[in-house]
């Protein structure tokens, strides 16, 4: 990859007293890629997430951004830089319109010529959240309220995209369509960092795989070539690669 973009640099977190949860964790972004966090549960892959957005502030380590410290900035102001976190499960609000939805990602935007022109860019590159423009988000299906809480996100214009289990609780043909979205995220020139239970998917869109286990990185490296790696196929993705 070329240099990052954004770096979870030597992270030790966890929650109240309890041991760490991550323990020297590090993990490299750059724009316009996928990086995939996969291992088993309790590897700490959604606590890396939480830090990188602030959520979770880190016993010791870093948060680099462009070249920036950014450690202490805390969630709002972490947002402000371009750091934008889809939380696993849904989060729209089902009352609300899907326009509703989507405008709420630009609250600190002032100028409403250019939430106008934001909200034109989201319906383009996710078609479904055009068509439901004017319907209640609840009326949507897992799928495409998961694209409505991907244009929210965009709607700051992120840098980076934090995106924790994005395929939860879809059908595989739903779940298609979320990779393919994500997909376009990448060639928006994002840096996308994902975590996902569909590891062998996930891999397979990756540019970069990471898999964790006792809260670090255990191995990291080409998608492809983990994917394909007998052993940790056995291990971490529950059986040996499909043959090619």
């Amino acid at each position: 990859m070329s240099d990052p973009l954004f770096s979870v640099r030597d992270v030790v977190a966890g929650y109240g007293r309890a041991a760490p949860v991550l323990r020297g964790l590090s993990v490299d972004v750059a724009a316009g890629s996928i990086v995939c966090l996969v291992g088993p549960n309790g590897a700490g892959k959604s606590t890396v997430l939480k830090v990188a957005s602030g959520l979770l502030p880190p016993r010791s380590g870093s948060l680099v951004l462009s070249g920036e410290d950014v450690t202490r900035l805390g969630p709002q102001r972490l947002l402000a830089r371009g750091v934008a976190h889809v939380l696993q499960g849904h989060s729209v609000f089902p009352e609300m319109t899907v326009e509703e939805n989507v405008r709420l990602g630009a609250y600190t935007v002032r100028d409403s010529s250019l939430v106008a022109s934001r909200c034109a860019r989201v319906r383009e590159i996710f078609p479904v959240v055009g068509e439901r423009w004017r319907s209640p988000a609840g009326l949507l299906s897992g799928g495409q309220q998961k694209q409505v809480e991907f244009a929210r996100a965009l709607m700051l214009e992120p840098a980076v995209i934090l995106l924790d289990e994005p395929s939860m609780g879809l059908d595989p043909k739903t779940t298609a369509v979320v990779f393919e979205q994500i997909g376009r995220m990448r060639s928006l020139g994002l840096a996308v960092l994902l975590v996902e239970q569909n590891a062998r998917r996930a891999l397979e869109l990756a540019d970069v795989g990471c898999v964790l286990d006792l809260g670090r990185v255990h191995i990291s490296g080409p998608a492809r070539s983990l994917l394909a790696d007998p052993k940790l196929a056995a291990l971490y993705l529950g059986g040996t690669p499909h043959p090619s």
